[in-house]
């Protein structure tokens, strides 16, 4: 190779190298600058940072805070100064215990003192009045269940003993078992006890309270009206069956010849003009009555007579804050216990349906035994129909919800009278219940799965409250003074130390 040769291939070597150093020297310097201008942004960032953090501090020397006696004068207790927490860093776990929206916001303070929120801790207060005032609840009426020693019995008379010093009145139209006797004496009213062997009489055809604003004609109209109805129910009662229309027109007629010649008109007088009727010269009418007559005949004359053969003994006064009805000689008798509670059901209506009479609780005390007698199923479902308007709140206790099965048949009317009574009633209170009943009272109460575990966990004095679609667990507290009156098992417990 010649040496012109050499030195042309000298300088294409050197021409090819010399761009990729340069290259290299390049992007050495692109990287400089950037790791330069990193470096320049976080000097900035942090001086921007401590700023930041002394103009905090600046800040805080300048806040004013109260001092440790407090303001004088017109600023007591204020102060134009922010108030600022520490930050708290804490687990969610934690947290959770402490976040103020877990529990449920409550029914406010306003009415009667129950117990205590088992959620949140806090007092429960339930008036039915108040929240249907408020708008929480369209129907005042409350349905309570429980097994025997849950303490549904005294959450029902904490209920309305407490609720007498707001001006409501009690009114018991049947107590089976005589528990609301004490209480009635107790807190001023009266127990009316009733039974074969005493002095009481009740008669079914008295007038009963006046409300105001009648006029005589409308009064006279109303009172015959009852008495009709009254007699008719007390006939159904005994016959176990509705009346014909001949029947009907037996009565009528009978208590319209009995009202037109006595003052005071009683069960026997009625009696004898449906067996003996005036005018009947071809003796179809008494045929007509036969069976009925005599049906009602045994309440002045058969097994069930010295009750309702007479002139009442006692007087319903709707001013005392409570009156009961004692039931407890007749409880071996379904028949009469049916017949007096259709009795006393219709002595209390008038004061009951008086719209001046104030706001009412009606407590139907093992409402098993009531529902299962058509007449008074009937009456039971008018007064909680027409509670709003008369400012009643009707409660049934039961012992457990699936007692409303055994009334009449599926599909029977009697059994869509007692469904109605649950669906009309807003406020449902279940005390503990035993394992086979959780499927049915959650099925009739809408509950969830949580809550129908919890049904057979609870302790006594423990209910589970659904107001509308808002749940609470509450846990019932009582006075010592309460506890002695309303106690239920003292004979079981008397001489047990």
């Amino acid at each position: 190779m010649s040496s012109r040769e050499h030195d042309h291939d000298r300088l294409h070597t050197s021409v090819l190298v010399a761009p990729a150093k340069e290259r290299r020297r390049l992007r050495k310097q692109r990287r400089q600058a950037a790791a330069k201008l990193q470096a320049e942004q976080r000097a900035t960032e942090k001086h921007a940072a401590k700023a930041k953090a002394e103009a905090e501090r600046a800040e805080r020397r300048a806040t004013q805070y109260l001092p440790a006696a407090g303001e004088p004068g017109p600023a007591a207790l204020r102060t134009p100064g922010r108030f600022r927490l520490p930050r708290h860093q804490d687990t969610s776990a934690t947290l959770a215990g402490a976040y103020p929206f877990v529990a449920e916001g409550g029914l406010g303070s306003d009415g009667v003192f129950v117990g205590q929120d088992l959620y949140s801790g806090g007092s429960f207060v339930y008036d039915p009045w108040v929240l249907y005032a408020r708008g929480i609840i369209t129907a005042p009426n409350v349905v309570l269940a429980g097994i025997v020693g849950s303490g549904k019995s005294s959450l029902a008379k904490s209920l309305y003993t407490r609720s007498l010093p707001f001006g409501r009145r009690v009114y018991v139209p049947g107590d089976p078992k005589g528990e609301h006797t004490a209480v009635a004496e107790a807190v001023g009213g009266r127990a009316i006890v009733l039974g074969h062997g005493l002095n009481t009489r009740l008669n079914p055809l008295d007038e009963g309270h006046r409300p105001g604003g009648l006029s005589d004609e409308q009064w006279a109209t109303t009172v015959a009206s009852r008495r009709r109805d009254l007699i008719g129910a007390l006939a159904e009662t005994v016959l176990a069956r509705g009346l014909t229309p001949l029947e009907h027109t037996a009565i009528d007629l009978a208590l319209t010849q009995t009202v037109r010649e006595n003052t005071v008109p009683i069960l026997p007088m009625v009696v004898d003009h449906i067996l003996t009727p005036n005018n009947d010269t071809d003796g179809r009418l008494a045929e007509d009555g036969r069976i009925v007559g005599h049906a009602l005949r045994r309440l002045v004359a058969g097994d069930l007579q010295g009750l309702f053969d007479g002139p009442s003994t006692v007087r319903f006064d709707p001013s005392l804050p409570m009156i009961s009805l004692d039931l407890s000689r007749v409880t071996e008798n379904s028949t009469l216990i049916s017949v007096l509670m259709t009795c006393s059901s219709a002595w209390m209506e008038s004061a009951l349906l008086d719209p001046a009479g104030g706001q009412r609780w009606v407590i139907y005390d093992e409402a098993w035994r009531l529902m299962s007698h058509p007449a008074l199923l009937k009456r039971m479902d008018a007064h909680w129909r027409l509670a709003r308007h008369y400012g009643i709140a009707n409660m049934l206790i039961f012992h457990k919800l699936s007692d409303l099965d055994n009334v009449g048949d599926a599909g029977s009317a009697m059994r869509s009278l007692a469904n109605s009574l649950l669906a009309n009633a807003e406020t449902r209170i279940v005390y503990r219940q035993e394992s086979d009943q959780l499927g049915p009272t959650a099925k009739a109460l809408g509950l969830t799965g949580t809550e129908q575990k919890l049904l057979p966990s609870l302790g006594v004095g423990q209910g589970l409250w659904r107001i509308k679609d808002r749940a609470f667990i509450t846990q019932h507290q009582l006075h010592p003074a309460e506890l002695d009156l309303f106690d239920t098992s003292s004979r079981l417990t008397q001489g047990v130390k």
